[in-house]
């Protein structure tokens, strides 16, 4: 989009404007995108997706403020992309407002000879913003930090409701192939136990993660348990009946395992992580197998990262970026000119984990979630 040069800005200028901490050199969509779309550059679609979480941040920031549409910063990062705010996310808890759904805006659209929506743009786009530091919010926001540090899990969350009926409710409206989700930190979180959670019901929705947090006590918890399970079984072989009835059990679950992991498949999250950033760095770590990256450039062309089990995912590692934590795990970084982003082809423990689960989850007291 046009900006104003950087020694144009104005001093009562708010540092989150969108020209003046937005994307630069990004050209307005018009009507040539009907022929030749943007949203068929992976670059372009990643900026748009963080910018929509960027809006979603402030869109807390101006409840709390008071603003309005006319006055407020939030509009102002998906306005240029030809879309409108369609629905906000609210924690009933402390009416914080957590995420989005933002729709292409037709009427916008027209106004610019932008008549028919250009081929890869989305529907609707469902944004979930990550922890927000300010005292409104905090404590909830933080809540789910630690349910998620805790256990692994943010089914539990009032927030994950939320999340999962409005992305169903948008889906059953558009249709999976016409909608997004997007997160960033725990918004990131949610949107992928969110996504595997409708990929289980076999429906599939394009889900881009930035900074997806890794960092979980019941990781470590659960590698322990399952070295001391492992040895267990191996002592349960020695009795007699185990072998057998165990391979009854083998051929009970090999079929539903293998049509769920036939499902997952077709879903393809794509995830964006700094090394330097500690909470989501785990994601790169390699189940002890050969490694190699490719340019960004030829990201699409690549086969996806393969996983074993029949599962799959695009990871994109941040190779030119910043290496200082707070940087390293912002949302700016994604839009940036002068980023270089790499995609790994590789063997994730945490992403086989993840995916192939299809939201296993360790057990917890029922009750309301909260």
């Amino acid at each position: 989009m046009a900006k104003r040069p950087a020694g144009e800005i104005a001093e009562e200028d708010h540092p989150y404007d969108f020209h003046v901490s937005g994307p630069r050199n990004l050209s307005s969509p018009n009507w040539k995108d009907i022929i030749s779309s943007s949203w068929k550059d992976g670059n372009y679609k990643r900026t748009v997706m963080a910018c929509f979480i960027q809006a979603v941040y402030l869109l807390e920031l101006d409840r709390q403020e008071k603003k309005t549409e006319e006055n407020g910063l939030a509009p102002k990062w998906w306005k240029p992309f030809k879309y409108k705010l369609a629905q906000t996310l609210v924690d009933e808890r402390d009416g914080s407002i957590f995420g989005a759904i933002i729709e292409w805006d037709r009427s916008a659209a027209l106004s610019d000879f932008i008549v028919m929506r250009p081929s890869g743009a989305p529907r609707a786009v469902l944004a979930l913003r990550g922890t927000l530091l300010k005292s409104p919010t905090i404590r909830r926001d933080l809540e789910d930090d630690l349910r998620f540090l805790a256990w692994e899990s943010l089914k539990g969350s009032v927030r994950f409701n939320v999340a999962l009926e409005a992305l169903k409710s948008v889906v059953d409206r558009y249709g999976s192939c016409n909608v997004c989700i997007s997160g960033h930190s725990l918004g990131a979180g949610f949107a992928l136990q969110v996504g595997k959670v409708l990929a289980k019901q076999g429906v599939f929705v394009e889900t881009h993660l930035f900074n997806p947090p890794s960092v979980s006590l019941a990781m470590s918890f659960r590698n322990i348990g399952e070295r001391a399970g492992f040895v267990w079984k191996r002592i349960k072989t020695m009795f007699p009946s185990y072998g057998e009835a165990q391979s009854n059990c083998a051929e009970e679950k090999t079929a539903g395992e293998d049509k769920v992991c036939a499902e997952i498949k077709k879903w393809v999250p794509h995830l964006y992580v700094n090394n330097s950033d500690y909470i989501c760095c785990y994601y790169t770590d390699p189940a002890g197998t050969a490694e190699s990256h490719v340019s960004i450039g030829d990201a699409l062309e690549k086969p996806k990262m393969e996983i074993p089990g029949h599962v799959s995912a695009k990871l994109f590692v941040m190779s030119k970026g910043p290496k200082k934590f707070l940087e390293a795990h912002g949302l700016q970084q994604w839009w940036s000119d002068d980023m270089e982003l790499q995609l790994a082809i590789n063997n994730s423990k945490l992403i086989n984990r993840q995916l192939k689960s299809l939201y296993t989850l360790p057990l917890q007291p029922q009750g309301k979630p909260n």
